[in-house]
């Protein structure tokens, strides 16, 4: 496939962008009482149903659950490297690229600066709500003429306190409106702006810094203002730090509280400032991003204004996002800010069409577990109250949700049980075919589908994502028995967030949907299934890697794709699928190429008390596996704890054990637990599509992987290199004493 055309942008000026908080406390009973927000036209259509309600009430005992399947893979030959243009790409952080522009629809949109973005959405929703968070019980907003002076008034603080052009402000701390102005400002101001992950240490702080020459660290609080004074004296172009909450505990030279920092640019001219917004152009970069270094020290990813502007502009108009003149869309800021997708949907996306978003107020660390359901930290209890009309989830959120729900629902009466049930399997059903049978659906929406929804303040949400890590079939079929469609979206950092998106109308499960319009896909060298390497193109496509140039090179072929390290193919009908990772591919020691994540997600599905699971068997005789076992997670600092989680229990009670922690299971000491997960392995053996692919020894882990832990990254994406060498002599003792593949007995023994 020839690439699209590209054109070069040469205009000189242009006038005057870990943190899942679990939902323990998500409450769903599925048949509560009626809705008293139905509408009148819902009550008399359903009173005139009554009688053909009531008749189908005895029918609903007997509908059973379907299944799928799972998608399998292989290696693709090896690529054949280029060095590419050097106008396509560049390493430099005052570097300038040509756009891939096209000739016509969304690839043709002209190319704009965040300030001008910014710009119109002021002079279109000026006076509409564009943040707002809690202060106590009080809820505070600002609207889009307030954030915009505010982020002005910020620029002219950071050019005041010494922000040079083409360095970095480093923002760490979790989502609020000062994270959101000291992202805009940064730019504004001719600086990168740098999401740092608040769950680094001293030392990778000091990288990201020392990586964009940061001359300003915005931080959020006292403990996070402490990793970068362990570090200052190794950051030589650092010249202040701004602390946005909280007092400070003792005064320092150049570090300033958020007050004093907007003090500073308040009576500033503003001539410096638009100077320096005048001379900035669509192709330059303004923002970056930071990848997790799974292999490696991370890569700041550069991200330019148009990277930004255009993706937000192509995703909003792709999904069919209202703009606020007619009826605004609102959403909740939680992801970590310092990823791509938390910064496309909530900074973006939502600015493109004068959307309100508001935040979701951390008591805890994020993807830990909330305390009992008074506590502001949990997640749930801000979406009842703000009730977005679209919501991104990563896996671990939809997981969260799934398990509490299913524990809620097993604690119901025999006769509510089985109505979930059916009403799930029309759900399904229905969401399968796209086939309503109205009486069937009507009354499985008023018993159930409506209740869930209010329950987990989704009632009024219309579009809901989940992205940034694989998620199992298993989940994505609960919510959409639920008639909550999860829809998958698809992308890297490198690609400035999504690339694909599923839609209602262009839905398949296990897809990650069609292209965004504007960019293309390529997939190299397939294999006779049509499974390649997945590679993109378009104006989502990223400048490069600061300062690396040998990455870059690595990342984009000779033609400018961008290589994304994802097997995948395409079905009849241009749905993408996304099968594996290269990198991750399994190859035994007898050639049999297999992907992990499809044996890892049907062990989770298979074996409920499996936290985690990470398949192993690259260049030897047979498949092994390391899991873990749900348990909680210490609030302060996001540690696995040896209690298990109550569903755990619950679990564990089912089966015969009276265990209530890890280390009352871990290494085979629960015979009866060590008995039922061998049962759920023999059921995933039983549908391997080879006795190369079956799991023959397996061991239960002491502790559960983590972010502080080191064997997750910050979207919970497992480090296998890191998994493999922390528990390395597990892993050895797995293949001391080699079994041939009919082997039954495969957990190692107790130490």
């Amino acid at each position: 496939m020839d690439p699209p055309r590209e054109v070069s942008y040469l205009q000189s000026s242009c006038g005057t962008g870990d943190s899942v908080a679990s939902l323990d406390d998500v409450a769903v009973d599925f048949i509560a009482n009626e809705s008293s927000e139905e509408s009148a036209g819902e009550r008399e259509e359903e009173i005139g149903a009554n009688t053909e309600l009531t008749n189908k009430l005895t029918d609903i005992l007997t509908e059973q659950p379907t299944h799928t399947e799972t998608v399998s893979a292989q290696r693709p030959d090896s690529l054949s490297l280029a060095v590419a243009e050097p106008e396509r790409w560049t390493s430099r952080g005052d570097g300038e690229v040509n756009l891939r522009m096209g000739e016509s629809g969304f690839a043709a949109e002209p190319p704009v600066t965040v300030d001008q973005m910014f710009k119109t959405a002021v002079e279109r929703f000026g006076s509409y709500t564009a943040l707002g968070w809690k202060e106590g019980e009080q809820m505070k907003t600002m609207n889009y003429q307030e954030y915009y002076q505010a982020c002005r008034t910020a620029a002219k603080s950071f050019l005041k306190l010494g922000l040079e052009r083409y360095h970095g402000v480093g923002i760490l701390g979790f989502n609020s409106a000062e994270w959101f102005i000291s992202d805009i400002a940064a730019i504004m101001a001719g600086g990168f702006a740098v999401g740092i992950y608040t769950t680094n240490s001293p030392e990778a702080c000091q990288y990201l810094a020392e990586n964009c020459k940061a001359n300003i660290i915005v931080v959020e609080n006292h403990k996070q203002l402490q990793k970068i004074l362990q570090v200052q004296d190794k950051l030589p172009h650092m010249k202040a730090i701004i602390q946005y909450k909280d007092a400070l505990k003792e005064k320092r030279p150049n570090l300033y509280t958020w007050a004093e920092f907007m003090e500073l640019g308040r009576d500033e001219s503003n001539t410096q400032l638009d100077d320096i917004i005048a001379t900035q152009k669509p192709n330059q970069c303004c923002t970056l991003i930071y990848t997790s270094g799974t292999t490696g020290q991370p890569k700041g990813v550069m991200l330019s204004h148009d990277n930004l502007t255009w993706t937000a502009f192509a995703v909003g108009r792709h999904v069919q996002l209202t703009e606020a003149t007619k009826s605004q869309e609102i959403v909740v800021s939680y992801l970590p800010l310092s990823h791509i997708a938390a910064q496309m949907v909530d900074i973006w996306v939502t600015m493109k069409v004068g959307g309100a978003t508001y935040f979701h107020i951390f008591l805890l660390l994020p993807w830990t577990k909330t305390p009992d359901s008074t506590c502001q930290g949990s997640l749930v209890n801000t979406m009842r109250e703000v009730r977005p009309t679209a919501f991104m989830g990563v896996p671990r959120v939809w997981e969260k949700m799934q398990e509490k729900m299913k524990s809620v629902g097993a604690k119901s009466s025999t006769v509510r049980r089985k109505v979930a049930v059916w009403a799930k399997g029309v759900g399904l059903k229905t969401n399968l075919t796209m086939a309503r049978t109205p009486v069937n659906y009507r009354l499985a929406k008023k018993l159930v589908f409506r209740k869930v929804r209010t329950a987990l303040g989704l009632d009024r949400c219309t579009k809901c994502y989940t992205g940034a890590a694989p998620i199992t079939k298993d989940t994505l079929e609960f919510f959409l028995s639920l008639d909550i469609p999860v829809y998958e979206l698809y992308g890297m950092s490198e690609s400035t967030g999504p690339h694909t998106i599923s839609l209602p109308n262009a839905f398949r499960l296990t897809s990650v949907g069609k292209l965004i319009p504007g960019c293309e896909t390529k997939i190299h060298s397939p294999d006779q299934e049509g499974n390649g390497e997945i590679c993109f193109w378009g104006r989502h496509v990223f400048m490069g890697y600061l300062n690396q140039a040998d990455k870059t090179e690595d990342a984009l072929d000779a033609e400018g794709w961008l290589r994304s390290g994802d097997l995948g193919k395409h079905d009849d009908n241009g749905f993408l699928f996304v099968t594996g990772r290269i990198k991750e591919l399994i190859i035994t020691a007898g050639g049999e190429n297999i992907p992990p994540v499809p044996i890892e997600d049907a062990v989770k599905e298979a074996v409920s008390l499996v936290s985690n699971a990470m398949l192993i068997g690259d260049k030897r005789k047979f498949l092994a596996m390391l899991l873990t076992i749900k348990c909680q997670v210490n609030g302060d600092t996001g540690a696995p704890e040896d209690e298990l989680t109550p569903e755990a229990v619950e679990l564990c009670r089912k089966l015969g054990s009276n265990a209530t922690r890890v280390s009352e299971i871990a290494g085979g000491r629960d015979r009866v637990i060590h008995a039922a997960i061998q049962e759920g392995i023999n059921r995933v053996n039983e549908n391997a599509t080879s006795n190369a692919q079956r799991i023959q020894k397996w061991i239960i882990l002491d502790q559960d992987f983590s972010i502080t832990g080191g064997e997750l990254g910050p979207t919970m994406k497992l480090k296998r290199p890191v998994v493999m060498k922390m528990y390395k002599e597990q892993v050895e003792h797995f293949y001391k004493e080699v079994v041939t593949p009919s082997t039954p007995d495969n957990s190692l023994p107790p130490k």
